[in-house]
C-alpha cells in the first residue's frame, strides 16, 4: 500500500487492527456525520508526511559517517540513497516510486542542501527568493513576485537553514544580533532576519545570481541598455572615467556594474570591496575584499572605510567598491582624486541628482567637519558619470539617464544628460519606450580619444557624415 494511502487510513496498514481500529474503519450505521474526506483529512496527510520524513531523517542522520565529507556531493547522496532505502525496509513503508522519490529529494536537500530552497535555487528563471516565515515562500521571475508552492514544516526547520548558509562564512545570527547579510557559494546575496525583529518568522531574502555572468550582449537583448550606449559605456571604462550606478533596492546596480567591470583590461590590477562578495570578475588579476561584522564580544569589526582605506597601500590600477553606504564615500571620492582613475561603485538613489545628494551625505557620515562646498568640489571633480538604473513599473530594469557631471557654477554641481529614456507608451502591462541620446557630447569625450577610442557621432545622436 502506498505511502498517501496508508496517511488516509490513519497510518495502519491493515484495516480493523488496533486499539480502535475496528471502530474507525468500520462505523456503525448509526455514526454521527462525518466531515467530507476533503475537508479533514489534509491535515493528517502533512501531519503524517511530517512525521514520517522526520523519524526517517533522524535515523539515517544516525547512520551516516559523521565524518563523511560532505563537499564530496555525489558520494555522500549515494550513501543517503542505500541508507534511505535500507531504513524504509526496516520500517516496513512501502512508497510508490514518486512518493520515494520526493523523500529522499526532500531528505538529500536538508542535509546537503538548502532543503524546500534547493528547486528555487536551481530554477533559472527565478530572480529572487523571499521567505516569509515557514509557510509563506515567494519568488520573482521575471519582474513578478508569486508563491513559490513550497515551505518549510516549522520556524527550527527555516533556522537550520539559516545556520547552514552563515556557519561555513563565519557569521552568526541569534537574539543579541538577529540580522546578517550573507551569500551562497554561487555568489548569490542573503539578507537574514529572524526574531525578534522579524514577527512573523525568520525571514531570508536571496537575490540570485546567474550562473554565467551577464555579458552586455545579454543587456542589450533584455533592453537594459543599447548596442550605442554598450559602446558608449566601455569606451568610459577603458579610458579610466570615475563611474557611479545609481539606482534604487533590486534595480539591477550590481548586474551592470559587473557588466561595466568586464570592460576593464586583463592587464590592470583591480581591487574589490564589499560587504558580501557578489562581484563575478572575469579578469586574472583580481583581490577580492570582504567586510566583517563584529564577533560575539563586539569586536573585529572590519567595515567597508576600512577596506578601502587599506586598498589604497595595495598598488591598485581600479578600486570597485559593490555600494558605498556610509562614510567610505568620502575615501571613495578621496581615492578616485588621488590617481586612481577608473574606479566604480554604486548606491541608492532616484536621479542622479538625488545621488549627488547623497553622496553629500554619505561624505558628512565619515565625520569629519567639512564644510559643503569642499565636500561639493570634492565630487564635482572625482564623479564623471554617473548612470542611473532603474526597475520600472512593469519589473523592467532599464538604464535611464547616464549624465556626465560637468564641475561647479557657484555652489551648485552642474550635470548634463547624455542618455535618457523616454516612454512612448504603456500596452499590455509593459512600458514601451526608448533610451536616447540626447545630442550632447560629453566634455570628457577628449580622454577617450586619448585612449585611442573613436565613437562615431550617432553614438551622440549627430548625424554622420556622408
Amino acid at each position: 500500500m502506498s505511502l498517501l494511502r496508508q496517511m488516509r487510513s490513519g497510518g495502519s496498514g491493515n484495516q480493523g487492527q488496533g486499539n480502535d481500529g475496528g471502530d474507525r474503519n468500520n462505523p456503525p450505521t448509526n455514526a454521527p456525520k462525518r466531515t467530507p474526506v476533503n475537508q479533514a483529512k489534509k491535515p493528517n496527510t502533512s501531519d503524517a508526511y511530517a512525521d514520517l520524513k522526520s523519524r526517517v531523517q533522524n535515523k539515517l542522520l544516525a547512520e551516516l559517517d559523521p565524518s563523511m565529507d560532505v563537499n564530496r556531493r555525489e558520494e555522500v547522496r549515494r550513501q543517503i540513497q542505500e541508507l534511505f532505502n535500507s531504513i524504509l525496509i526496516e520500517e516496513n513503508i512501502v512508497m510508490n516510486k514518486q512518493e520515494r522519490d520526493r523523500l529522499l529529494e526532500s531528505i538529500s536537500s536538508d542535509i546537503l542542501g538548502l532543503g524546500p530552497l534547493e528547486p528555487l535555487l536551481d530554477d533559472d528563471t527565478i530572480t529572487e527568493i523571499m521567505v516569509n516565515g515557514p509557510k509563506n515562500v515567494f519568488v520573482e521571475r521575471k519582474g513578478q513576485i508569486t508563491l513559490a508552492g513550497v515551505s518549510f514544516e516549522s520556524e527550527e526547520h527555516v533556522l537550520r537553514i539559516v545556520d547552514r548558509i552563515v556557519a561555513p562564512l563565519g557569521r552568526r545570527v541569534d537574539e543579541s544580533q538577529p540580522t546578517v547579510d550573507a551569500r551562497l557559494q554561487d555568489g548569490s546575496r542573503v539578507n537574514i532576519v529572524i526574531r525578534p525583529i522579524a514577527l512573523c518568522g525568520p525571514t531570508i531574502t536571496i537575490r540570485k545570481f546567474s550562473k554565467t555572468p551577464f555579458t552586455w550582449e545579454k543587456l542589450v537583448e533584455y533592453r537594459t541598455m543599447t548596442n550605442e550606449i554598450a559602446q558608449f559605456l566601455r569606451a568610459c571604462v577603458i579610458a579610466s572615467l570615475n563611474l557611479v550606478v545609481s539606482g534604487g533596492t533590486g534595480s539591477g546596480k550590481t548586474t551592470l556594474l559587473n557588466v561595466l567591470s568586464s570592460f576593464i583590461p586583463n592587464d590592470e590590477r583591480i581591487i574589490t570591496i564589499e560587504n558580501a562578495a557578489e562581484l563575478q570578475l572575469q579578469q586574472e588579476h583580481v583581490v577580492s575584499l570582504e567586510s566583517r561584522p563584529k564577533n560575539i564580544e563586539g569586536k573585529g569589526e572590519i567595515t567597508i572605510r576600512d577596506l578601502v582605506v587599506n586598498s589604497l597601500r595595495m598598488r591598485p590600477e581600479r578600486i570597485v567598491v559593490g555600494e558605498c553606504r556610509s562614510g567610505e564615500a568620502l575615501d571613495m571620492l578621496q581615492a578616485m582624486n588621488t590617481g586612481h582613475d577608473g574606479s566604480m561603485t554604486t548606491l541608492h538613489a532616484n536621479s542622479p541628482r538625488d545621488c549627488v545628494s547623497r553622496l553629500e551625505v554619505m561624505c558628512l557620515m565619515a565625520g569629519m567637519d567639512l564644510p559643503t562646498r569642499a565636500i561639493r568640489e570634492q565630487i564635482a571633480s572625482a564623479v564623471d558619470c554617473i548612470i542611473q538604473q532603474s526597475r520600472l513599473r512593469d519589473g523592467s530594469r532599464k538604464i535611464i539617464n547616464i549624465t556626465e557631471v560637468q564641475g561647479m557654477e557657484g555652489e551648485m554641481i552642474t550635470m548634463s544628460d547624455i542618455f535618457e529614456f523616454e516612454q512612448t507608451s504603456y500596452e499590455s502591462g509593459r512600458i514601451v519606450g526608448r533610451i536616447r541620446p540626447t545630442g550632447l557630447r560629453p566634455r570628457f569625450m577628449d580622454q577617450i580619444e586619448d585612449a585611442g577610442i573613436s565613437l562615431p557621432p550617432t553614438v551622440f545622436g549627430v548625424p554622420g557624415r556622408r
